[in-house]
């Protein structure tokens, strides 16, 4: 590379007066000539889209409602904009508070966003660190669930609610509520959330925050019951689902008083083992390789039998048997649910039912890989719980903004970063009003005018918008 001092015979009309050198770059084909200006440029223009969606629901003054109240310092940054800064960050690819500060660099963002400023890394700490009590963050979060399913329209045959825990592995971590446990990739320190997910819409129902040496079980009842109490008129449960993890008698108790239909993953403890081994009366199914028995079965200290449900998986004839090995029975996969279901209800068709519960996992998978969970850890367990709630909000919210567009395919956030919100964009004043002018090619903006123009209709229709520009 080389300094060029002066300034070339031919250079870009458009180039502000402010760029006074040049860097040359020789490269292949042509030199380039790299300055600098004074122009006011965001390479996160494309999130005007999702800024947009949030004005629209007035999200803002809803924020203001539901967090606490802020420091009365004219200098301070009100807590509505930490927030919805925040979760611009995590949008835009931060894991952490101090990377979600670094976007205090771009001009556009607090327009976009309708705040002052984005929050340092400082003033986000100290912000989270105001939630300092489960009673602050019930509080403070129960509406914002609450919100979220009141988006959801009624549904004749009603929503799937599926339960799920998840470790949060933070190997190095001394901060509070992370210990040691058994984790599916060892004895590892973690923490161990807890979460509910309407399956159909794969929106965030609730999330409690859970040390790491958590039994999988614990507080589930108390969490039903706060969930359900949340739950809009319109949201009606037609099935709740829940891994081995859940299969806890008091809390099928409170999902038979509650009147809701469940399937929960049996464990396949000694009694199941002996009813595999000796007592089954195995049937054929339509499904090649795949056979039935099942029973009324009651566990030990259980106060009541109910349906259990095996399936026996020929590992011969199956590319991915599901299940579990068991060292007496070679050359098959076991799986066993629980449920409420009646006996009218087949047990393949039950099967069947309970697997759709794997689209829940991918929400987790989401919510890791793009939302910073295993990467958003503070010093203190509240404020930590509070930050992970504010991500999985930030996910519901993209969620809802693909809803609102018509989109019947979900994309995750990284397609919608790179896609829509990382596209470049120029702050000016035009007429006396704030103007973002987006670079997008001529052939793609009448496709970014349609996004726009749906966001922010008055009032909703039906047209959806193409998923992307052609």
């Amino acid at each position: 590379m080389e300094i060029m001092k002066n300034k070339p015979k031919h250079t870009d009309v458009s180039a502000p007066q402010s760029v006074t050198k040049f860097i040359k770059l020789k490269t292949r084909a042509k030199s380039i000539q790299i300055g600098f200006t004074r122009q006011r440029i965001s390479p996160h223009g494309g999130l005007i889209t999702f800024a947009a969606f949030l004005q629209w629901h007035g999200l803002h003054e809803l924020l203001k409602k539901w967090l606490p109240r802020g420091p009365r310092s004219p200098k301070a940054i009100e807590f509505a904009d930490l927030a919805l800064g925040f979760m611009a960050g995590l949008l835009e690819g931060a894991k952490k508070l101090a990377q979600v500060a670094f976007l205090r660099r771009d001009p556009a963002l607090p327009t976009m966003l309708g705040i002052e400023r984005i929050g340092s890394q400082s003033s986000l700490t100290r912000f989270f660190q105001g939630f300092n009590g489960a009673g602050m963050n019930l509080r403070t979060f129960r509406p914002v669930w609450h919100w979220c399913l009141d988006r959801l329209a009624s549904r004749r045959e009603g929503y799937t609610l599926d339960l799920d825990a998840t470790h949060l592995l933070h190997e190095a971590g001394q901060q509070e509520g992370v210990k040691k446990t058994y984790t599916p990739k060892g004895f590892k320190k973690s923490l161990h959330p807890l979460l509910a997910v309407i399956a159909e819409e794969k929106l965030v129902a609730g999330f409690w925050l859970r040390p790491g040496n958590t039994r999988c079980d614990n507080n589930v009842v108390a969490f039903t019951l706060d969930l359900l109490s949340q739950l809009p008129r319109q949201v009606r449960l037609r099935l709740v689902r829940a891994d081995s993890g859940f299969c806890h008698e008091p809390w099928l108790l409170l999902l038979e008083s509650q009147g809701l239909v469940y399937i929960v993953v049996a464990r396949l403890n000694r009694p199941v083992q002996r009813l595999i081994r000796k007592d089954a009366l195995w049937q054929a199914t339509e499904v090649v390789g795949t056979e039935v028995a099942e029973v009324m079965h009651q566990e030990w200290g259980w106060k009541t039998a109910r349906r259990l449900i095996v399936l026996r998986h020929r590992i011969a004839d199956k590319e991915h048997p599901q299940g579990k090995r068991l060292v007496e029975t070679p050359g098959y996969t076991y799986q066993a649910f629980i449920t409420s279901l009646p006996f009218e209800v087949g047990a393949v068709a039950v099967w069947r039912q309970y697997n759709g519960r794997a689209g829940s996992e991918n929400v987790i998978k989401e919510l890791d890989a793009s939302f910073g969970l295993p990467q958003l850890c503070l010093k203190k367990f509240w404020s930590t719980e509070a930050a992970l709630c504010l991500a999985v909000f930030a996910y519901n919210l993209c969620v809802l903004f693909e809803r609102r567009l018509g989109w019947l395919e979900r994309v995750g956030a990284a397609t919608l970063r790179f896609r829509l919100f990382s596209t470049g964009a120029i702050l000016s004043q035009t007429a006396g009003f704030p103007t973002i002018r987006l670079s997008v090619p001529a052939a793609e903006r009448s496709w970014w005018q349609r996004v726009l123009e749906k966001i922010t209709a008055q009032f909703p229709n039906c047209n959806s918008v193409s998923l992307w520009a052609t």
